[in-house]
């Protein structure tokens, strides 16, 4: 899937988001909201190591991915279409993504392609991942929704 429609789409939800949240009265929404809890500290970096994860916001028809044994595979289209990337670990946060596989027409990765990632948050399965290729950066909040089984 064209990086630019996914970037429209989740620019599309969060404005959405935003417009039905400014309409709620601020004191209701007071007396509703849970506490949130903080961020994890230290972050815990090894969440990303294995696992399914969603994107928040997307269906998992949409886009859902998959990490075992230091691959990662991220699925388009139900599943039809992916991009699988070979996790070269630089520290327990930081990870470099090699591109060695692509299936789908319409994706503008090509194989060696090269992603340089970073956790940078983490609260309990959640994980926000800034992701850079070629200057471009891409900030991402994940759900892991289950471990891989060994």
């Amino acid at each position: 899937m064209n990086w630019l429609k996914v970037f429209s789409i989740a620019v599309l939800f969060l404005g959405v988001s935003q417009v039905d949240a400014q309409k709620k009265d601020t004191k209701t929404a007071q007396k509703e909201a849970p506490k949130q809890k903080p961020v994890d500290n230290p972050t815990k970096c090894s969440n990303i190591k294995e696992g399914t994860f969603l994107r928040t916001n997307y269906p998992k028809n949409l886009w859902y991915m998959t990490v075992k044994d230091n691959v990662q595979t991220e699925y388009y289209n139900n599943g039809k279409d992916y991009i699988k990337s070979s996790m070269v670990f630089l520290d327990d946060c930081n990870y470099k993504l090699i591109v060695l596989e692509v299936k789908g027409d319409e994706n503008r990765i090509k194989v060696d392609d090269v992603f340089t990632n970073k956790v940078l948050a983490t609260q309990d399965n959640y994980l926000k991942i800034e992701s850079q290729i070629a200057g471009d950066k891409y900030n991402l909040v994940l759900v892991k929704v289950k471990e891989n089984k060994k």
